[in-house]
């Protein structure tokens, strides 16, 4: 066994230590992100490197994708964040504005239908090695986690409040998924980051509506 697939036995089931310091930092990620801490994105790219591993381990080629995917958007997230708070400037989050909603939703749904179609013609989604009708939904359940992991790190990287909503309709996903997968550790995180989401949502939304109207304005003009 290589350091890869090193882990432990809990309750009979084999825990990959790169799932768990993974999704530790995973974890991190979103705590630090209610704080809007620039520590945020080096601790996502760490994560999502650790994670990869254990994905590319548990054959998870999707979702191994969407980790490589993360990281690099973790390269995008630090430069963002690190441009609006230059000058000693706090970061100003703001609710995206209709376009970018309308945006988001409509490449939600036509990124899941072509990222959908790509993973299975492909074979990169585990689900498209099983019979029908469960391979499509899990080559769908696949495609749109990929999909709106990505875009809720960019919205992040925005500063949009929003990006945590999307984040809720993509843990009603990937929970269930995670633990089908064997992914025990990531089945529980994504259990956690649903509550911690909404938590994060609330403070956000009211961190805005709180801000100095000057402030507000920048945010509006991001």
């Amino acid at each position: 066994m290589n350091w890869a697939e090193a882990g432990f036995e809990i309750f009979g089931t084999h825990v990959l230590w790169t799932d768990l310091v993974g999704n530790i930092a995973a974890l991190s990620t979103v705590l630090l992100a209610m704080r809007k801490s620039m520590w945020t994105w080096p601790v996502q790219f760490t994560g999502s490197v650790l994670l990869f591993i254990a994905s590319i381990n548990a054959h998870i080629t999707g979702n191994a994708l969407k980790q490589a995917l993360f990281a690099g958007l973790a390269i995008y997230g630090w430069w963002a964040w690190r441009r609006g708070t230059q000058d000693g400037r706090r970061l100003a989050v703001r609710p995206a504005k209709p376009w970018e909603r309308l945006t988001l939703i409509g490449l939600m749904v036509l990124g899941t239908a072509a990222v959908g179609v790509l993973f299975y013609v492909t074979g990169l989604s585990w689900g498209a090695h099983e019979p029908l009708p469960k391979g499509a939904f899990l080559v769908a359940a696949d495609a749109y986690i990929f999909v709106g992991s990505a875009l809720a790190t960019w919205a992040q990287g925005r500063a949009l409040v929003d990006f945590w909503i999307v984040w809720v309709a993509v843990d009603l996903v990937g929970v269930p998924l995670a633990f089908s997968s064997g992914l025990v550790v990531s089945g529980y995180v994504y259990g956690i980051f649903f509550v911690l989401v909404l938590v994060g949502f609330v403070k956000w939304l009211r961190e805005y509506r709180s801000a100095p109207p000057a402030e507000a304005e920048v945010a509006v003009a991001q």
